[in-house]
């Protein structure tokens, strides 16, 4: 069986079979011994996202380490509350401090300090409500008539995210007020040039 250790873009913990573009983790380790799941969801306000292999290192998923988890991609990673790791995307990780402090100098913590302000309310979600109008390429989205399903904005169109990929496509409206999951902090770095890594059915379904 696989564990719950896939993230949508809500940062709900879930367990599916299909492989996703990147893995990260929440500042430590919140597994217990038993390879399950309490009530805690992270352990730090590092929320990060890397890269599936980098130097050759391997790792036990869900042993003695932290709490590995795996996303279908990176809108999806930025949506659930995560940015790039300075260790293994140094320099993704760079254009994202970039474009999300207008180009000042920002250090990590900093950047999580703002992130996790903005992607928890308790231990909730936290959806900001904002004009679909000005959302950039990479933000993700609920509509007011599903509320539970999250949809990826790519140009002139909403893709709707599914564990396995992007299933389908809409034209994106225009005018309408929405409940958006991406924080605000991270809509400021795709709106200023950053450019997340996409998984490939966001493009098969534009075609």
């Amino acid at each position: 069986m696989p564990l719950p250790n896939r993230v949508d873009p809500f940062g709900t913990l879930f367990a599916d079979s299909s492989r996703g573009l990147l893995f990260g983790n929440r500042g430590g380790r919140f597994h217990r011994d038993s390879r399950t799941l309490g009530a805690r969801r992270w352990v730090s306000r590092r929320w990060i996202c890397c890269r599936l292999d980098f130097k050759g290192r391997h790792r036990n998923v869900w042993g003695a380490g932290y709490t590995e988890l795996f996303f279908l991609d990176e809108p999806t990673a930025l949506a659930a509350g995560h940015r790039p790791c300075f260790e293994c995307r140094r320099a993704d990780a760079q254009a994202f401090a970039a474009a999300f402090a207008h180009g000042h100098a920002l250090r990590a913590d900093e950047i999580d300090r703002v992130l996790h302000a903005e992607r928890l309310d308790g231990r909730a979600k936290r959806r900001h409500r904002r004009a679909i109008d000005g959302l950039p390429d990479g933000s993700v989205l609920t509509l007011a008539d599903e509320p539970d399903s999250a949809f990826a904005v790519r140009g002139r169109a909403l893709l709707r995210w599914a564990p396995t990929g992007y299933t389908a496509a809409r034209p994106r409206p225009r005018n309408l007020m929405v409940d958006v999951l991406t924080p605000p902090g991270t809509l400021t770095a795709l709106s200023g040039g950053f450019r997340p890594r996409w998984h490939p059915s966001a493009d098969a379904q534009l075609r």
